[in-house]
């Protein structure tokens, strides 16, 4: 009977961690619903929301050592919602919609590079540096997209007025968020910073400012950090190939004979 009752407790999922997989997946799914009722400052919000609650259930999982594979596929499910649909059809219904194909096209072209992002992340996970994320993380590029609508909004820029110019930004813009996402291109994944473990008190402050920047114009200052997060990655990339390339001019030139 014992026995009985262990097989069932194993065959059971942990609460703690997919109840925040599960509100992040209601973020995501309430930000196509907020979409589609014209409503896309509180679609943005929602998906920012989603990111908040995605980051916090991976964090309680590790913490409370209740991390089990449904736990990760269920949350590369929520994650392609939350982070693949939601910003795309966000985007498209706010400004793509009235480029006919080139707007639906550059809408799929963000889904699906989510998808196979999403996709290639569980495939390597066991084997990539965790120090790095091997292209854009979905969040990241949810974050730009969103943001993007959420700022254009803030200055009332509204989907029925939305100009030809900034509608093909705005797909050029949600397109390149999609490659990067299935791009070779290494981005900081920040893991190796652990909250258990002592800051200089400078660091503090600049937390401090952080939430302070952040409270004062919300749209701006996120969607801004987050691009210019997405730009650093292929900066960073070329930074490394530059210095790569110094160390073997270096090396062949010692290594050649006087």
């Amino acid at each position: 009977m014992s026995t009985q009752v262990k097989s069932q407790r194993r065959r059971g999922i942990y609460l703690l961690p997919n109840l925040f997989t599960t509100a992040a997946l209601f973020a995501g799914f309430f930000a196509i619903i907020a979409a589609i009722k014209g409503q896309y400052e509180t679609a943005a919000i929602a998906i920012f929301i989603a990111m908040v609650l995605d980051g916090l259930d991976g964090r309680v999982a590790r913490m409370t050592n209740t991390q089990s594979e449904f736990g990760a596929e269920y949350d590369s499910l929520s994650d392609m919602v939350s982070f693949g649909v939601a910003p795309a059809l966000v985007v498209y219904l706010w400004g793509l919609s009235t480029m006919g194909k080139l707007g639906w096209l550059a809408a799929f072209i963000y889904t699906a590079g989510a998808a196979l992002r999403l996709a290639r992340f569980n495939t390597q996970i066991s084997s990539t540096d965790k120090r790095y994320f091997q292209g854009l993380p979905s969040p990241a590029a949810a974050a730009v997209v969103a943001g993007m609508v959420w700022v254009a909004v803030d200055y009332g820029v509204s989907a029925e007025g939305v100009p030809l110019e900034l509608s093909s930004v705005a797909a050029l813009v949600t397109a390149l968020a999609g490659l990067l996402m299935v791009s070779n291109v290494r981005y900081h994944s920040f893991k190796e910073l652990n909250l258990r473990d002592r800051i200089p008190f400078v660091a503090m402050i600049l937390m401090v400012a952080l939430i302070v920047l952040i409270s004062v114009d919300p749209p701006q200052v996120l969607f801004g950090s987050f691009l210019l997060y997405a730009i650093w990655g292929p900066l960073f990339n070329l930074l490394e190939l530059k210095k790569r390339r110094a160390l073997r001019q270096e090396r062949s030139l010692h290594e050649e004979p006087d």
